[in-house]
């Protein structure tokens, strides 16, 4: 089940990334892999490449929003490369990612360079999905891109006007224009920062996405596996219109999933997690709040009649209630089932 689940998560990742899309473009003179930010998002990325008899996996490459990197210099041998992206933490709505169905191993925590990583977990790494790239030229350019068809400067504005509000600077329309409004919170930021009223755009988003990454951290809710396992979450809480419950979170063994980014509302939420082993699965053990799964990565409103919808039914765990609009959930080995005792 565990690798069915894993198998239509990357599926649905791809489905659910039709609007944002990695489009492949050709580009002439020097060698080199160029990757080109064209969205609203400060996007990481990671590229995977054969490497003399073995393969190498490097990251992350930094792309603002507007702007072109060489993720990969040199000259390009032509033939099967790989592509992943993540959106920067300081974004709020959840992680976001460009990748497709070949699972490499990334360091989540910083930069890296890997040769050949035979086992992710055992090297403290964890496995994401990369898109395969048919490079065919010993120059190539990706561009990542949203459903507009923004220019670079478009993106660049546009990224600038997601970060005020993400940094609680000022809320308005994402279109890449920035109008006089949007141009007076941005000099009225700079005054609160001590900054000078002439700070390029490049140093300004930098300076933005700290101060978003600084508001995010007071705010929100987050999902921690203290366990020695990949763990799959859920979460289920009352949304504007009712009952909702989301997922899949994937987390590995040590780390942490933000699972919600703004104030929480509310006092009720509910977790549900499965633990891999090679025995089996095991599932909370005091969970008794029925709410709908799907399968895949999936968004459920209501939680009723879950199998009449193709989805199915399980128990979730009552969380603690948040503390100033915050909540951090921690899963330990002790709350979970034996091995097997929810095997399907």
């Amino acid at each position: 089940m565990a690798l069915e689940r894993l198998f239509l998560r990357l599926a649905a990742l791809a489905v659910a990334t039709v609007t944002v899309l990695v489009l492949p473009a050709r580009a002439q003179g020097e060698g080199g892999w160029e990757l080109c930010n064209r969205t609203s998002f400060i996007i990481e990325a990671a590229v995977g490449h054969s490497e003399g008899t073995g393969f190498s996996v490097d990251g992350w490459t930094k792309l603002p929003p507007g702007t072109c990197e060489t993720a990969l210099p040199g000259l390009l041998t032509p033939g099967i490369h790989y592509l992943y992206g993540r959106a920067s933490t300081a974004h709020q709505g959840g992680g976001r990612e460009w990748g497709g169905r070949h699972e490499l191993c990334v360091d989540p925590t910083g930069g890296f360079s890997l040769e050949s990583p035979p086992d992710c977990a055992a090297m403290g790494l964890e496995p994401q999905g990369f898109r395969p790239i048919n490079i065919t030229s010993e120059k190539w350019t990706n561009n990542f891109t949203e459903i507009e068809n923004w220019t670079l400067d478009n993106a660049r504005n546009s990224g600038l006007q997601r970060l005020l509000d993400e940094a609680g600077v000022v809320s308005g329309n994402i279109d890449g224009h920035i109008g006089l409004r949007t141009r007076a919170a941005i000099n009225d930021f700079l005054k609160l920062k001590g900054l000078a009223s002439d700070t390029s755009d490049a140093d300004l988003i930098d300076y933005l996405e700290q101060a978003a990454e600084e508001r995010s951290r007071t705010v929100g809710f987050t999902l921690c596996n203290r366990t020695k396992n990949r763990v799959w979450s859920a979460i289920a809480r009352r949304a504007t219109e009712g009952w909702e419950s989301r997922g899949w979170w994937r987390i590995e063994a040590g780390g942490c999933a933000r699972v919600v980014d703004r104030p929480l509302r509310g006092s009720e939420h509910f977790v549900y997690a499965e633990m891999e082993e090679p025995t089996g699965l095991r599932t909370l053990s005091r969970a008794s709040e029925a709410f709908c799964v799907g399968r895949a990565k999936f968004a459920i409103s209501g939680r009723d009649n879950c199998e009449d919808s193709s989805y199915r039914t399980a128990l979730f765990a009552r969380t603690p209630a948040p503390t100033e609009r915050k909540l951090v959930f921690e899963f330990f080995e002790r709350d979970f089932t034996d091995a097997g005792a929810n095997d399907e």
